[in-house]
């Protein structure tokens, strides 16, 4: 089989092929277009034959296309992790850095490792992504304002109380707003009433996208929401993110993805130490330590259980939590793997429009 990785970027795509030894077969450089796309599985196939298998530098905004693309004419493609081109890019012969160097790299990346995951676009998964990218980006705009909004309301009057993390609720909202208009006048008062105005525009379509997501991550993955701890956020964050259950062959590529399964670090005599991975999908890492650590608050909670069962056998707090966490993969794993089966028809999927 040759490998054909691919430097990918906004304007150009740059791709080299190699063979089973590592060795370089050629290289090209298209436009990042699909005619360009069809320009290099025209020159892949007729240089190589149809044994491909195309790497790809996991840059999602970036390779979106390119994938389909080659999905769609039958290709198998894999991604690479960026740290991983980069060590391959390290311990290379050749020095420094280019296109055709850093595609080389992702080649060679997948050649060393042949249980990278497969690239697979699920068209709902996607659009759950997209929706809770949106919806963090609105979350972090209204935060910032808030912030700022606090600052103008402790100008006017140091000792006014607002309530901690409670300018997400309209009633909250309507007492600011009656509070700063009965002030006298002033810049100051105006630039707060004008941050109040966008904090309550931003609360408006962030709960808009919240029942969107809500509709789409209940009809796609029902079981997810019922497990405990797994809201309809932290469900919908794990669709979007583990991006189609079928890239993985085996929990533990999942667990691995995610930075989640330990990795050792012993010499000697501390023979059998651990630690958490550094790496991995940081977002899923962050959805499954939500729900570890609401499991272990849940009372006769399975996850509570198997966490007491391990601080129990000596771990320290942190080791059992991430021995759950680690337990928690394998259940999310198993239930993305078996939806339940149903006789009953979907319902109609329902479009809320964005703006509220």
């Amino acid at each position: 089989m040759v490998v054909v990785g691919a430097d990918v970027h906004k304007q150009t795509h740059t791709f080299v092929a190699i063979d089973h030894a590592g060795r370089k077969l050629g290289q090209l450089t298209v436009t990042a277009t699909t005619s360009g796309h069809h320009k290099a599985l025209f020159w892949a196939r007729r240089e190589f034959g149809p044994d491909l298998e195309w790497a790809i530098e996991d840059c999602r905004h970036l390779s979106a296309r390119l994938e389909i693309d080659l999905l769609a004419a039958g290709q198998v493609v894999v991604r690479v992790p960026p740290k991983m081109m980069a060590q391959a890019r390290k311990i290379a012969r050749t020095r420094g850095k280019s296109d055709p160097i850093d595609a080389l790299a992702v080649a060679r990346a997948a050649l060393t490792d042949p249980d990278l995951p497969r690239a697979q676009h699920d068209e709902q998964a996607r659009e759950l992504k997209l929706l809770v990218d949106r919806r963090d980006t609105l979350v972090k705009q209204r935060t910032a304002t808030i912030n700022s909004l606090l600052w103008r309301v402790h100008e006017l009057d140091p000792e006014h109380d607002v309530k901690p993390r409670s300018l997400d609720r309209v009633a909250h909202h309507n007492a600011l707003r009656a509070w700063l208009e009965s002030l006298p006048g002033g810049i100051v008062v105006d630039l707060a009433l004008d941050e109040l105005a966008d904090v309550i525009t931003l609360t408006g379509r962030i709960k808009t996208f919240e029942r969107r997501i809500s509709i789409l991550v209940r009809q796609r993955a029902p079981q997810l929401v019922a497990l405990p701890g797994c809201a309809e956020l932290t469900a919908a964050k794990l669709v979007g993110e583990i991006g189609g259950i079928e890239r993985f062959t085996h929990e533990a590529q999942l667990a691995r993805h995610a930075g989640i399964a330990p990795i050792p670090v012993w010499s000697g005599r501390t023979e059998g130490r651990v630690r958490m991975t550094r790496s991995g999908n940081q977002q899923i890492n962050c959805a499954i330590h939500r729900i570890a650590v609401t499991q272990t608050r849940l009372k006769d909670s399975l996850g509570k259980t198997f966490y007491d069962k391990k601080l129990a056998e000596g771990k320290s707090k942190r080791e059992a939590l991430r021995c759950l966490k680690r337990h928690l993969v394998r259940i999310v794993f198993t239930t993305l793997k078996n939806p339940p089966q149903t006789t009953t028809p979907a319902a109609p999927r329902t479009c809320i429009p964005l703006a509220a």
